[in-house]
């Protein structure tokens, strides 16, 4: 299986290409501009794996309404191209940012979940994927992941992504900003574990369509996060009554296994120790 990727971050895209190994081709903007090597390329894929939870320009804030045109530009590149080439299994990666937060602790993250955006990134995730779904056939199936906040290491910048790692960045000046009042519960998961569940997917796609939440399908209370931090720095925790733009949250964990073979591995003890190794 001969698998492309668009929409390199330099971090997901690293693990992805770990994952996969020689049957990888990052698509580049000089390929994706390229009317001729595009296709040529696309010939010998089974598949596209899209990162399309982000702008395309990442010095850009996910609210500025420039966004969602570099959004839909690049996609149209991939989705015209995606069609066709028969036989080619479109699979998009973006956030759980288009969902609103669940309003009770009991109450999870699924692909039956509301869809209401929260900032013009989130618009052009969901346009990407609205689009996609028009042309969803057996001959071009498409999978959506929607993936709870994304913890790890960029190799090319050696910089901690992710909740855990920003708390942990914080806590080496002695005080850490907590989001929220503490309460609130998060959903996260490490990126070589998204990795592996992306390439699941790959392995097993849907006969025309199909949309999952992922995450650790655990959640962890953000005062117990902030202890464990505190401890293990010495740093003072000071916690914001305003829960700003943050996801909280629960991935559907049973809806989530019954997709995809691969169960997450790294354990939150695992990605806090990660991010305090990495300060």
């Amino acid at each position: 299986m001969r698998v492309a990727i668009s929409g390199d971050e330099g971090f997901i895209a690293h693990y992805l290409k770990e994952e996969l190994g020689d049957e990888c081709q990052i698509l580049t903007p000089d390929i994706l501009a390229d009317e001729e090597m595009l296709p040529a390329i696309l010939a010998s894929c089974n598949a596209i794996v899209h990162l399309n939870g982000h702008s395309p320009d990442q010095s850009l804030e996910r609210s500025d309404q420039e966004v969602l045109r570099l959004m839909r530009d690049e996609a149209r590149v991939i989705l015209k191209n995606v069609q066709s080439h028969q036989g080619i299994h479109l699979v998009l990666v973006g956030s759980l940012r288009v969902h609103p937060n669940p309003r009770r602790e009991d109450e999870y993250y699924s692909s039956e979940s509301p869809l209401s955006p929260r900032d013009i990134t989130a618009e052009g995730q969901l346009w990407v994927e609205e689009s996609a779904l028009e042309h969803a056939m057996d001959t071009h199936p498409v999978s959506i992941i929607r993936t709870a906040n994304v913890q790890g290491i960029s190799p090319a910048e050696n910089k901690g992504h992710g909740v855990v790692h920003h708390l942990c960045r914080e806590a080496m000046f002695g005080f850490f900003n907590v989001p929220g009042t503490g309460e609130e519960v998060k959903d996260v998961i490490h990126v070589k574990d998204l990795a592996s569940m992306i390439k699941s997917i790959l392995d097993n796609p849907p006969p025309t369509r199909g949309a999952v939440a992922v995450g650790r399908g655990q959640g962890v209370r953000m005062s117990e996060l902030a202890e464990i931090v505190s401890q293990a720095t010495g740093a003072s925790p000071q916690y914001n009554s305003q829960p700003g733009e943050e996801v909280w949250g629960i991935v559907d964990g049973w809806e989530m296994g019954q997709r995809i073979e691969h169960k997450p591995e790294v354990s939150i003890q695992d990605i806090i120790e990660e991010a305090l190794s990495n300060q």
